[in-house]
């Protein structure tokens, strides 16, 4: 494959068929996924078999309270680039954060349990860092994007929720919230060591929890001065959506204004 040669060639031969680390790593949260993990996983991982380059999938069951993390050990069990974190149920944003700094491969990807962005779009994301990107985003917005079956009240909640965004945080991304990111590996590492909203000091929260934790990680990285990439993406509005319209958008705005905050308090200092 054309895109994922031109990266290993970029590493200077790091990555190969038989190296220990893995060039890519893919991390799921997952709460309450015990339907939609299995199809998930086994569409990740075939089509990382196929792949000329080592990868690895980490699923961090965020506290899930069905049998998420039991489909995830048989998927382990038979699957050697699968592997399981448990976690108290802290929510998504905490959960990425787990997966990321346990996270090995040279690029870091976060996907979401439903397959809402197909795992393929990968190859779309991964020419950029060849072209000095460090942060290289899915974007629903943008020539080339697709969105199916998409609600119109969600659409204008997202273009609501975005102006809101680039007006206090992040300046020049169309989408900060489409679930389909990509890092290289140690400036994820660094930016969510930094992170206040969702790091260490979490609280445990109680069913599913939306957040703009996104917002904070790509404010992070423009205020860093890493060079981020917006790339259009398939993605598909999944049935079984867990936002509630009006709870988590004003969960958002609110994380939207505490990034502003922490930032004036200093605690982003680079």
């Amino acid at each position: 494959m054309a895109t994922c040669n031109l990266r290993l060639t970029a590493l200077g031969g790091l990555i190969s068929t038989g190296s220990a680390r893995p060039f890519l790593s893919v991390v799921i949260p997952a709460y309450n996924e015990e339907r939609r993990l299995p199809q998930t996983l086994q569409t990740v991982t075939d089509y990382l078999r196929k792949q000329s380059y080592n990868s690895e999938v980490i699923v961090v069951d965020d506290g899930s309270n069905d049998q998420t993390a039991r489909v995830v050990e048989a998927c382990c069990a038979t699957n050697s680039i699968v592997r399981l974190i448990r976690n108290d149920h802290r929510g998504k944003g905490y959960a990425i954060r787990t997966g990321v700094l346990s996270a090995r491969g040279h690029i870091v990807l976060f996907f979401d349990a439903d397959s809402s962005t197909p795992i393929e779009d990968i190859e779309k994301l991964l020419p950029w860092f060849d072209r000095g990107y460090s942060i290289v985003i899915g974007s629903r917005e943008g020539v080339g994007a697709k969105r199916i079956k998409e609600p119109f009240y969600r659409h204008l909640m997202g273009r609501v929720f975005n102006m809101v965004v680039r007006m206090l945080t992040v300046r020049g991304i169309d989408d900060t919230q489409c679930g389909f990111k990509s890092l290289s590996n140690d400036v994820a590492k660094e930016i969510f060591a930094r992170a206040h909203l969702y790091g260490e000091d979490s609280k445990s929260v109680k069913g599913a929890m939306v957040t703009a934790y996104d917002v904070e990680i790509l404010y992070l990285g423009q205020k860093l001065g890493y060079k981020i990439k917006e790339v259009p993406v398939i993605w598909r509005y999944g049935t079984e959506s867990k936002v509630n319209p009006f709870k988590d958008s004003l969960r958002n705005f609110r994380d939207v204004v505490m990034v502003r905050w922490n930032d004036l308090q200093g605690k982003y200092k680079t």
